[in-house]
């Protein structure tokens, strides 16, 4: 069953989330880690890398999932990207037997144990709706026809306001991206459910699956490090507080992580798990979460 499917079954989903490998990294190493969960997750977006120069080719990795039975999802940004450079990616990816698409306006980027700031308002809808328009109707935005039409299932990228009101800017972003064809939305990392369920409550009217993006988080020097350089307040106090306390450090993380997803399973439509590098650990947090 492929992410579209599964949504419009109103499963709930889980996906998860990996780089594509840099400079002399491996990416069927990657994919090894990976195999231990196949069949558990209903996707793995592959986010676009650019660190001191060096690009990590987020397309062949795709194609790397792909070939071993995973539903990729192609994760792109459209801030400093133009329409040909979309189009072009796009065509790109789609060659490779992608149907899934997730868009940001700027991306953050993961490895090891660091994070970069990002922002996730803003994508240009009207630059993405003219290529998925001509792509859809089997044209490029030049006029030339294509082999074949193209047709995405695409995510979008949004901020939770962690518990105040949506600002309007952000329910009009939301309602921008439907238009263009939007559909799930994708959050910013939620570790406070209470907030993040009068957040659902208000993006109700909008009727469009909401997945939780839900990091793992192994020490208090993680969630030291996002409330420092990520969003201040990100990670709540007693959340670190219990794992600086743990005398065993993997077991809080992983009650930490099984509550949070107990608890958005009546709220929201699925979660999208973010490992920080520790992809080869994820099956034992989905076993402590039940999730298949």
């Amino acid at each position: 069953m492929n992410l579209k499917e599964s949504l419009e079954k109103k499963r709930f989903v889980v996906t998860s989330e990996i780089q594509a490998p840099l400079g002399d990294d491996e990416p069927e190493a990657l994919i090894e880690s990976l195999k231990k969960i196949k069949g558990r997750v209903d996707g793995v977006s592959v986010s676009e890398v650019e660190l001191e120069g060096v690009v990590g080719d987020s397309i062949k990795t795709c194609d790397l999932l792909k070939q071993n039975k995973f539903n990729a999802i192609y994760q792109t940004t459209t801030r400093d990207k133009n329409r040909y450079q979309l189009q072009k990616d796009l065509t790109l990816a789609h060659e490779t037997g992608v149907d899934n698409l997730l868009v940001f306006t700027e991306d953050y980027r993961i490895s090891g144990d660091t994070l970069q700031e990002s922002m996730f308002f803003h994508v240009d809808s009207g630059k993405l709706g003219s290529v998925l328009d001509h792509l859809k109707q089997g044209v490029t935005i030049e006029g030339k026809e294509l082999d074949a039409k193209m047709d995405f299932m695409l995510g979008s990228g949004i901020e939770t306001p962690w518990g105040r009101n949506m600002p309007k800017q952000g329910m009009e972003e939301m309602e921008d991206m439907l238009n263009v064809g939007t559909g799930y939305f994708l959050t910013t990392p939620i570790f406070d459910v209470e907030q993040f369920e009068k957040f659902m409550k208000q993006v109700a009217p909008f009727r469009v699956p909401v997945i939780a993006e839900v990091m793992i988080l192994r020490t208090a020097g993680m969630g030291k490090f996002l409330n420092r350089h990520f969003k201040s307040g990100l990670v709540p106090e007693w959340v670190i507080q219990k794992l600086l306390k743990a005398p065993d450090k993997t077991k809080a993380s992983i009650e930490l992580f099984s509550d949070t997803v107990n608890s958005l399973k009546d709220i929201c439509q699925g979660v999208h798990i973010i490992t920080i590098g520790g992809e080869d650990k994820l099956g034992q947090y989905l076993n402590a979460a039940k999730l298949r």
